[in-house]
């Protein structure tokens, strides 16, 4: 049997007394657990959420015009919106039907990102 499965058969660590008498020792075993629970969930789930419905909100906000990249790496500009589907224009008149969960991200916000901004050369005092 393993120590922890053994903490919590007794009602608390080893050495105390578990049963009737050691109600503040089975309060003291489950603290670490609930602290982990908490963790779990301001580290892991809630980021998680988070993302899901800041992607679910840029995906709705997409409309016609927009230059996206899909998750398999299609540059296109939409120039169709359907209710699951977006029609995208990937060049020379070629247009593709794509589902709305293919799209990974806003290429002109991507693009923005990827400029440098332009320096301003300093000027020398000779």
């Amino acid at each position: 049997m393993s120590i922890f499965s053994s903490i919590l058969l007794m009602g608390g660590a080893p050495g105390t007394t578990g049963g009737a008498g050691g109600g503040s020792s089975m309060f003291g075993t489950m603290i670490p657990i609930l602290l982990m629970i908490v963790v779990f969930y301001f580290f892991m789930i809630r980021p998680q959420q988070k993302k899901a419905k800041d992607q679910k909100n840029f995906k709705d906000t997409l409309g016609k015009g927009a230059k996206i990249v899909t998750i398999g790496g299609v540059h296109g500009k939409i120039s169709e919106v359907r209710d699951t589907t977006f029609v995208i224009e990937v060049g020379n008149g070629l247009k593709l039907t794509i589902e709305k969960s293919a799209i990974s991200m806003d290429l002109t916000k991507a693009v923005q990102a990827e400029k440098p901004t332009p320096s301003v050369p300093a000027i020398s005092e000779n």
